[in-house]
């Protein structure tokens, strides 16, 4: 029995249960008691008491049965291969699983009139569009066949304790309903603990989220002194090979972040004035027809995918200011097709929706009788903008800069296309450069082991990158709660 089907017979019975709790409560509601709660809220606590636990113990029962499963794949893989070398007992385990999913597709209800071996079995998966690994051995059919027969026990009996569960909760919630039985606190009470336990999530998620980076570079640290790779200004991870005494290579950060940081300035420079021109104008110059138009307008930059603006920087921008600076010098090119220039300028026209959208609100949330006030005294509306509009909003806008900034520094595929994979340390914004993010995609890409220093290093950059953005998030709110203006 499927996930999918138990949770949709469940979810009958708390519609079924929804619907006679709260008939039940208005046939009940005579005038002559007064009701405690209002009858859609007895339907409610019948639909959750039918529902919840059913659906709880369904995920702890697929949860668990996978794990048991797991295990007695694991126990079921012989020691020795046929040839009589040892069995690489996780990898096996996940060919036996790929298989066992494999024989679910083509599996017709009779699991004995398939082929025993993998050569004849091979053929008839590829018709289902499902490829494995040639590697796969024939020992691994009946342990897969058994593992999906062991499943389906165990979904059978999930579901029918599920499906139980959820009817006796029916019964019970539909039996309780009477006129002063306190629905309202229940419902509103498991409602509340709903919300407590989705900010619990999103909290814990972040936490397993740093825990994670900073194991592994914990691990990456104990190869690399943490003052080469913090302080170091060359970036080199070669791959030694094993046994060769040979050098692990140089993971100097500085040309990281310096790359890191000049691109997300030039970004700034072309969004944080172009967007916040726009916003003022929006704010304070357009009409409401005008700003129903431009503003919709404006933030659909935001909705063009990073990939899209990084193909237009590597295929139309860069080689047309290459061949731009060549006709200027009437030689050599001073301007790369990737370099720090294209990159920045193409992520700030990405940015200009962020900080205009933001900063718009921000002068928008000014009050009226501070510019009437102005006006009043005789200033013109220039005036008025430069200097009460805008030194009033101005802790709200330095904070979308930081704000937006930030965004910049976590962008990858702009940086990849725009930009390139070189790690160099340069002035010059006509030269190319290379990004944080741009290395941890490069890292972790391949056929690599997760426990070699050119591997483990993603993780210490990723964990800088978010030590970084953090920083610039904390400044960024710190400076809007102290320097904001309240106004009645």
């Amino acid at each position: 029995m499927s996930s999918m089907l138990v949770l949709a017979i469940v979810l009958a019975i708390g519609l079924a249960a929804f619907i006679v709790g709260r008939q039940r409560a208005v046939a009940q509601n005579d005038g002559k008691v007064k009701p405690h709660s209002r009858a859609h809220y007895h339907g409610w606590w019948a639909f959750l008491l039918a529902v919840l636990p059913a659906v709880l113990v369904l995920v702890v029962w697929d949860i668990g049965s996978s794990v048991y499963l797991d295990r007695q794949v694991h126990a079921a893989l012989p020691v020795q291969a046929e040839d009589g070398s040892p069995i690489n007992e996780q990898l096996s385990a996940g060919l036996v699983n790929s298989l066992a999913r494999g024989l679910r597709r083509l599996d017709d209800g009779t699991q004995a009139s398939l082929p025993s071996t993998f050569s004849e079995l091979q053929p008839l998966l590829a018709e289902k569009g499902v490829a494995l690994a040639t590697d796969t051995k024939d020992y691994m059919i009946p342990i897969a066949r058994e593992a999906n027969a062991a499943q389906d026990r165990a979904g059978l009996i999930g579901g029918v304790i599920a499906i139980l569960l959820a009817a006796t909760g029916a019964f019970y919630s539909v039996g309780a309903v009477k006129p002063r039985a306190r629905a309202r606190n229940n419902v509103e009470k498991l409602m509340l603990w709903g919300l407590l336990g989705a900010s619990t999530i999103a909290i814990l998620t972040t936490i397993g989220i740093v825990l994670s980076m900073l194991f592994q570079t914990i691990q990456f640290f104990e190869s690399v002194s943490p003052l080469n790779f913090f302080f170091g200004t060359v970036w080199d991870p070669r791959f030694a090979a094993a046994g060769s005494g040979g050098s692990e290579g140089q993971f100097g950060l500085i040309p990281l972040l310096a790359g890191t940081l000049y691109i997300a300035f030039v970004a700034l420079l072309v969004a944080v004035p172009v967007g916040l021109m726009s916003a003022v104008y929006m704010a304070e110059y357009a009409s409401s027809k005008v700003r129903a138009v431009v503003k919709p307008a404006l933030e659909l930059l935001a909705g063009i995918p990073t990939i899209v603006y990084g193909i237009f920087a590597l295929v139309t921008l860069g080689p047309w200011l290459r061949d731009l600076s060549a006709a200027l010098t009437g030689g050599a090119p001073f301007i790369q097709g990737q370099s720090i220039f294209v990159a920045g300028f193409v992520m700030g026209i990405m940015l200009i929706p962020v900080v205009s959208s933001l900063s718009d609100d921000i002068i928008t949330a000014v009050p009226r009788a501070l510019r009437d006030g102005s006006l009043g005294l005789g200033a013109t509306r220039s005036e008025t903008i430069k200097r009460v509009v805008l030194p009033a909003a101005l802790p709200g806008i330095v904070g979308a800069v930081l704000l937006t900034a930030s965004r910049a520094i976590g962008e990858t595929m702009i940086v990849v296309l725009a930009a390139g994979v070189a790690a160099n340390l340069t002035l010059n914004p006509f030269e190319a450069m290379t990004t944080i993010t741009v290395k941890i995609v490069n890292q972790l890409t391949g056929d690599l082991e997760f426990n070699s220093p050119q591997t483990l290093v993603a993780f210490a950059l990723g964990l800088t990158l978010f030590g970084l953005t953090l920083i610039m998030n904390i400044v960024a709110l710190a400076i809007v709660r102290k320097y904001r203006e309240q106004y009645e």
